[in-house]
C-alpha cells in the first residue's frame, strides 16, 4: 500500500468514526394519513445511555392539532420536525440528563429557551399573533437579562420575578397591555412545561387584572352624511373600504386580507378570513355590490384593497395594512372635528344598530336577532346580545308618560 494510501486511510478513520453509534433517531412526522380529527405529532428516539438502545420519546405537538387546514397543518409540522432535528443536531440536549429532577431538565439557559420556543411557534402561529409573541418574549428575554438573570438557567425564572415585571408593564402602560403580557408569558412557559424544560408553567397562577375596555362610538346621522360626503369628494378606495365595513359588517382586519379572488360577484358572495377560524361565506348585499368597480380582470391573487388602487400587489403584513388605513382615515375624521372615541370600527357599531332596529320594526326581539346574527357572523346568541348591549345598539321607548304619571 502506497504511503499516500495509509495517511487518507488514517485521515478517513479520525474523520468518520464508522463505529460511532448515533445518540438519536431522525425525527419524523405522524400526521394520521392527512385525517385532520386526529392529533398530529413528531417523534423521534433518543439512545438510553443505561441500555445503549433508542428508546422513543414524548410526542412534540407543540399546537399543530390547532390549525384546521391540511396546508397549513402539514406546512407547520414540517417545520417542527426541523426545529427538533436542529436541536438535536446540536449535542447539547439529552432527554436523559437529570429527567427526575424537578427543578432542571434540560438545563437551556434563558437566550436558548427563547430562540427554542419561537422556532416552534413560528408556523403555529398566524403572522400577526407570532410578530407580537415575538416583541413581548423578547421584551422579557431583555428585562430578565438586565435584572440579574443573566447566564442563568430558565429555571431560575420564577413566580415573583414574572409578577415583578408584570407590575412593571401595568405601571408604565395599562392593565391591558400587562394582561396581554401575561397571555404571552403563559403561552412560552407552556411549550416548557410541554417539552419537559420546566416542570410547571406558574404564569396560571398569576391573575388577570380587570379592565375597562374602550370601544369605538356609534356615530350620529349628522356624523355619518358628512363623513360619506366628504369621502365622496376626497377619497374614494377609503369609501369603498367603510362601504365594506358597513354594508358586510366586517371588522377592518378582515377587510384589508380581502383578495379579488374572495370577491364572488356572480354568486354575490364574499369569503371572509377570520382570525384562526375557517373561511366563512357571506352574502355580499346588493347595496355594496352596486359600488364596487369591475374586477373581473384583476389577478384574482392581488389585494382588494392598496393605497392607490382597488387590486394590486401589497406584499405588507395584514397589521401594517389594517394601520395604514387607520391613520388615513384619521387624517378624514380629523378634518371634521371627531374625537380618538371614533374609529374604522365605528360604522360596524353604527350599522349594526341601524340594521337591528331596522329588523326589530316587524320582528320580535328574539326573530330580529335570529336573522342579525346570519348576517353579523356572531355564533350565540349570548354573543350577539352581548355585542348590542356593549354597543348601546337597544335604547328603550320613551318613558316621559311614566315619569309624568309620578308627578
Amino acid at each position: 500500500m502506497s504511503k499516500i494510501s495509509k495517511f487518507l486511510r488514517n485521515e478517513y478513520v479520525n474523520a468518520y468514526d464508522l463505529s460511532f453509534k448515533k445518540q438519536y433517531s431522525e425525527p419524523k412526522i405522524y400526521d394520521a394519513g392527512g385525517d385532520l380529527s386526529k392529533r398530529w405529532y413528531v417523534y423521534y428516539s433518543f439512545r438510553n445511555p443505561e441500555t445503549d438502545k433508542l428508546e422513543r420519546q414524548t410526542p412534540i405537538y407543540e399546537g399543530i392539532n390547532t390549525l384546521k387546514t391540511y396546508r397549513e397543518r402539514k406546512k407547520a409540522i414540517t417545520i417542527l420536525r426541523l426545529s427538533v432535528k436542529g436541536i438535536l443536531e446540536t449535542g447539547n440536549f439529552n432527554p436523559f440528563i437529570d429527567t427526575n429532577s424537578v427543578d432542571q431538565v434540560q438545563k437551556l439557559n434563558i437566550i436558548d429557551s427563547v430562540n427554542f420556543v419561537l422556532k416552534l411557534k413560528e408556523n403555529t402561529l398566524k403572522d400577526n399573533s407570532y410578530k407580537d409573541f415575538k416583541t413581548r418574549i423578547n421584551q422579557f428575554k431583555n428585562w430578565l437579562l438586565d435584572n440579574g438573570f443573566k447566564n442563568r438557567y430558565i429555571t431560575a425564572v420564577n413566580k415573583k420575578a414574572a409578577i415583578t415585571y408584570l407590575n412593571e408593564i401595568s405601571t408604565k402602560s395599562s392593565a391591558k397591555n400587562r394582561n396581554n403580557s401575561r397571555s404571552v408569558l403563559s403561552m412560552f412557559f407552556q411549550s416548557l412545561e410541554d417539552n419537559e424544560i420546566i416542570a410547571d408553567n406558574f404564569i396560571k397562577k398569576i391573575n388577570v387584572l380587570k379592565t375597562n375596555p374602550e370601544r369605538n362610538k356609534t356615530y350620529s346621522s349628522k356624523q355619518e352624511n358628512d363623513l360619506f360626503n366628504y369621502l365622496i369628494k376626497h377619497d374614494q378606495i377609503l369609501l369603498l373600504f367603510i362601504q365594506f365595513v358597513s354594508y358586510n359588517h366586517l371588522r377592518p382586519i378582515e377587510v384589508v386580507r380581502l383578495k379579488i379572488g374572495d370577491v364572488n360577484v356572480n354568486d354575490k358572495v364574499l369569503y371572509v378570513r377570520a382570525k384562526n377560524k375557517a373561511v366563512k361565506i357571506k352574502l355580499i348585499p346588493e347595496i355594496l355590490l352596486s359600488k364596487l368597480p369591475d374586477i373581473s380582470n384583476i389577478n384574482k391573487d392581488f389585494y382588494l384593497f392598496t393605497p392607490n388602487d382597488i387590486g394590486a400587489d401589497w406584499q405588507t403584513n395584514e397589521t401594517d395594512k389594517r394601520n395604514y388605513f387607520g391613520k388615513r382615515f384619521k387624517k378624514v375624521k380629523d378634518s371634521l372635528g371627531l374625537g380618538s372615541d371614533y374609529g374604522l370600527y365605528s360604522f360596524r357599531h353604527t350599522f349594526i344598530t341601524k340594521l337591528y332596529n331596522s329588523l326589530l320594526i316587524d320582528s320580535t326581539p328574539f326573530e330580529a336577532k335570529s336573522r342579525l346574527m346570519l348576517i353579523t357572523g356572531h355564533t350565540t346568541m349570548t354573543a350577539l346580545d352581548k355585542y348590542l348591549r356593549d354597543i348601546d345598539a337597544v335604547l328603550p321607548d320613551d318613558y316621559s308618560k311614566h315619569i309624568e304619571q309620578l308627578e
